[in-house]
Formats: structure tokens, C-alpha cells, sequence
């Protein structure tokens, strides 16, 4: 068996978050996020293209459907991650964390996108996944492909996030692929000031405790609850770069 069919079933048993206990220690512990105080997470736009046909398989591994012999087409990538308190730091149990994005062509699952591109039958459009005990989550997925938005705009490659925990406010946003050149002139990552981009930026690089192929990169997201004066504290989070690959 190869590690990526190793990967597969570690994902797949127990939310797949057997391996990624020291990671996520490394996540709390790193001085530089202690160190950065409230920083806000910049809320992006949900998009025209969350799922509105539901489907039974929406585990944390997209890569295949359910079902299916074939794998979906593009460069794999796993995605280790973190959910925190923004006040107290501590790990968010039991929260529901969505991915949505397009495939390798760029082409979403929706019946409202009209990109010309084909549709990939063995990609998992949609994933639903809910943080462990210590707050982690791990999907594997592939890297999305850009897509013309406009006249003279594509859209770089990127996934749509939306976390869901009663007691916090709902966090949605986008997460981008680091050195991608689309990054720099994308009209709605450009909403987001230059000095916080890089939260919603992830590093994705090839790691040997993966499989060969296969892009890892790690994420920390912070949220607050609500207040009970009814307003909200702030929702803030810390990017946190794969550890150095030797």
C-alpha cells in the first residue's frame, strides 16, 4: 500500500486526525502566533457557487467519490489545520468546517456557472468536516483550477471556507495558494490590505511524510464568540507556514 492510499485511510478514520497531534501542537505553541495579539481573519465573500444540491459523500477526503475507482484529476494537496478561541487560545471542539471550491478545469459544481470548462466526475466538490477534540481537522483535496471572472480577470486558484460553532459568530472566507501569480492582481483578495493577506494565504509544499506528488500545507484559524451584551467579539487568525522541509 502507497502513502497515498496510506493518507486516504488515516483521513478517513476518526475525521482523519490520527498524525496530525504534533502539528497541532506546534500550531499552539509557536511563539510567533502568541506574539501577534487580535488579528483579524479578513472575512471574504461566500460566492455565487456554494452547493445547493446535496450530496451523500462530503467527507474530508475530495479527491474521490464515493463509489468511483478514479481519482480526480490535478495536484493533490492536504490541508492540516487548527481551530482556536481567539480570547482564551484554546482548541474549538465539535465545529463544522466546509470546503467548497472548483476543480482542476476551474469548474465548479453549480448549475449557475457557466464556465465552459468540464466538470470532473471524480472530484468531490464538497466537503463537511468537524474539528476534534484538540480543534484539528486535516481534507485532502486538489489545487483548484483559476477561472475567468471577468473580462481581463481570473480568479486565482483558491477554496471557500465557512466555520460553523454555536456560540461564535459564522467565520467565511477564502484561502489561497502562496506564489501563485493570479494572487496579485485578483480584485477580491486585493480587498484585504496588503499586511493581512497573508492569512488567508497558504503555504503548500511537498513534505516527506506524505505522499510523493502530494502538496501538504498547515492553517490556523482563530474565531470569537459572541458577547452577551449580543454584539461580537472579534475574529481574528494566525497563518502558520508548513514546517521546514529538509
Amino acid at each position: 500500500m502507497g502513502k497515498f492510499d496510506s493518507a486516504r485511510r488515516e483521513i478517513l478514520k476518526n475525521a482523519g486526525l490520527a498524525g496530525v497531534g504534533a502539528l497541532a501542537s506546534g500550531f499552539l505553541l509557536n511563539s510567533a502566533a502568541k506574539a501577534a495579539g487580535n488579528i483579524k481573519t479578513p472575512p471574504q465573500t461566500e460566492g455565487p457557487f456554494y452547493p445547493i444540491l446535496n450530496q451523500l459523500d462530503k467527507d474530508a477526503d475530495m479527491t474521490r467519490v464515493k463509489g468511483h475507482a478514479e481519482f480526480a484529476d490535478g495536484q493533490r494537496i492536504l490541508l492540516n489545520g487548527v481551530l482556536l478561541d481567539a480570547d482564551t487560545r484554546e482548541p474549538i471542539a465539535g465545529a463544522m468546517v466546509e470546503f467548497w471550491q472548483a476543480c482542476a478545469s476551474g469548474k465548479y459544481d453549480h448549475p449557475n456557472d457557466s464556465n465552459t470548462a468540464p466538470l470532473d466526475p471524480h472530484f468531490q466538490y464538497w466537503a463537511q468536516v468537524i474539528t476534534n477534540n484538540s480543534g484539528q481537522f486535516r481534507v485532502l483535496s486538489i489545487k483548484p483550477g483559476a477561472y475567468p471572472a471577468s473580462e481581463g480577470w481570473d480568479r486565482p486558484p483558491h477554496i471557500h471556507v465557512k466555520v460553523h460553532k454555536v456560540g461564535y459568530p459564522s467565520l467565511t472566507t477564502q484561502l489561497y495558494f502562496k506564489g501563485d501569480p493570479l494572487n496579485e492582481k485578483d480584485l477580491i483578495l486585493k480587498k484585504i490590505s496588503p499586511a493581512e493577506r497573508h492569512l488567508v494565504v497558504v503555504d503548500f509544499a511537498e513534505s516527506p511524510e506524505v505522499a510523493r506528488g502530494t502538496l501538504e500545507g498547515a492553517w490556523s484559524i482563530y474565531i470569537g464568540k459572541f458577547l452577551a451584551s449580543g454584539g461580537r467579539s472579534t475574529v481574528s487568525g494566525r497563518m502558520l507556514s508548513t514546517p521546514e522541509i529538509e
